[in-house]
């Protein structure tokens, strides 16, 4: 069966196209030689479970590696000390015993005195589970790594709290309390920040005892050159003739990394743009233009990612305000440890620090946050609505008339917003302006914010539209009429083709 790309589930070398991780790998195996208890936290589908397979793979001729998912307890199995502890016994027997894939290397009997331990004892507490937990470290063959993914499902109550303790406790004193060599938790909340998750009515749970924890550094992100290698694996099996370079550049500028959407990307490319009406052939497919084609689908589909990162701005009112000021108002804000709203934004995976500010992680999250916060207007707005009114006046031979469009939204704005004053129309300009385009370049075009040139001074918006791209500057400025505005504009017009770039200047 031949490979595919993968965004579902953990990935399968011999089932799916993946990055090379090995480095990855070599760095997380130094902190567990080292000793150390860590927690890989990284926003949804940034690759932490297939991480974690290939971890348990790399390390098991050194150490007896445990994986257990938190996703296999239910809420019931968190109610009380006794009846986790319990839980977790069962579930740790469950996967050393497994038929299909025994973990070798553990003394029996200690496993049996656990399992009868368990299923009767009627007291049978956290602290005589890591009791029994200690003698099947010290009896094992090799050291023991515990390894516990999806502890977001867990990190709301006491007992996950409690469950941490043991473990920092034994962490301690492992120099007489035989323990794990490492502990390795994964999930999107970093349990040093558990206190997010917990309800305000139990602020006296928030202390984290996860204090023992490393700083996990390593770089879960693809960059280029990871990109180019798994399309090298794809080529070598389809021969496109894809210009690997361009083609991972274009993936890693797009999707800064992230691990989903640089799958995604691929799976599009490879599953919906290839055979299409405009793209018959895979060679077709995996151009700049296909690629295009595969963005502007993905921005304007309904995937799990999307719907995690909705959903958090329903739960997070000030997170989606402090995007909509970054995106469309152009405010510089410092990336400060501490704000609530920036955490968050952060442990999701909306915003990054670059240089102690703000951004939004990637042009792919820009443009489908672009996409929904300016959804949410265009009920209300008049400049929309006069878009809608006028769109098919600006497609003149399948071409794009950028030159009309910028003259007629530049009317529009100050026919609309006269009155307004100067500050105004600033802090609303571009995101009217992008909604103006909306019914216009809708199905056939994309636009998009150039990241490096955003600030309250300038911002470029790309707008790809049949086969041309055009390059619109914006930019504030003091003059008062919307006629001096226009006429810098027609000042700064050109003619373009499908390899240039029409620069214009707005106010």
């Amino acid at each position: 069966m031949p490979r595919r790309f993968n965004v579902t589930g953990s990935c399968n070398p011999k089932l799916h196209y993946m990055v090379d991780i090995t480095g990855r790998l070599k760095k997380i195996r130094e902190l567990i030689d080292n000793g150390s208890y860590f927690t890989i936290n990284r926003a949804r589908q940034y690759g932490k479970t297939t991480t974690l397979a290939a971890l348990a793979d790399y390390l098991k001729k050194d150490y007896k590696v445990v994986s257990l998912d938190f996703q296999m307890l239910g809420n019931a199995d968190f109610s009380t000390e006794i009846v986790f502890a319990k839980a977790f016994a069962r579930y740790l027997l469950r996967i050393i015993r497994n038929k299909r894939k025994p973990i070798e290397g553990f003394d029996q009997s200690r496993l049996d005195k656990l399992e009868r331990a368990a299923q009767t004892e009627e007291q049978f507490s956290l602290g005589r589970l890591f009791e029994l937990l200690s003698d099947l470290c010290d009896t094992a063959q090799m050291p023991v790594v515990l390894i516990v993914d999806e502890v977001d499902s867990a990190s709301n109550n006491q007992v996950f709290l409690d469950f941490l303790a043991q473990l920092r406790a034994y962490y301690l004193n492992r120099e007489i309390l035989p323990t794990f060599q490492s502990v390795i938790l994964a999930g999107v909340v970093d349990v040093k920040n558990v206190k997010i998750k917990i309800r305000t009515e139990q602020e006296h749970k928030t202390n984290s005892p996860w204090n023992i924890a490393t700083d996990f550094l390593v770089d879960m992100s693809f960059d280029k050159d990871d990109i180019k290698g798994m399309l090298a694996q794809y080529e070598a099996d389809y021969e496109t003739g894809m210009n690997l370079d361009e083609m991972a550049g274009l993936i890693c500028d797009s999707t800064s990394g992230y691990p989903f959407l640089v799958s995604r990307i691929c799976q599009l490319l490879d599953e919906r743009i290839a055979g299409s009406e405009r793209f018959l052939h895979r060679a077709e497919a995996w151009t700049k233009a296909g690629y295009i084609e595969a963005e502007k689908i993905l921005t304007h589909e309904k995937n799990t990612l999307f719907e995690s990162l909705t959903g958090k701005l329903e739960d997070f009112p000030e997170l989606a305000q402090m995007l909509k000021a970054i995106l469309f108002n152009g405010l510089p804000m410092s990336y400060a440890a501490g704000n609530q709203a920036i955490e968050v934004a952060s442990m999701f995976g909306f915003v990054k620090n670059v240089d102690g500010n703000l951004a939004v992680a990637n042009r792919i999250f820009e443009t489908y946050l672009y996409n929904l916060f300016l959804s949410e207007e265009e009920v209300s707005s008049a400049v929309y609505a006069t878009a809608v009114a006028d769109k098919y006046q600006f497609i003149k031979g399948g071409h794009l008339d950028m030159e009309l469009v910028l003259e007629r939204f530049v009317k529009t704005f100050a026919e609309l917003y006269k009155d307004e004053s100067e500050k105004f129309k600033e802090e609303i300009g571009r995101k009217y302006f992008m909604l103006f385009l909306r019914p216009i370049i809708n199905g056939r075009g994309r636009s998009y914010v150039e990241a490096r040139t955003r600030d309250m001074k300038r911002t470029d918006i790309i707008v790809d539209y049949g086969g041309e791209q055009f390059v619109i500057e914006l930019k504030t400025g003091s003059g008062r009429s919307g006629s001096m505005i226009q006429r810098k504009t027609k000042k700064r017009s050109r003619a373009v083709s499908s390899n240039e770039k029409l620069e214009q200047q707005t106010g």
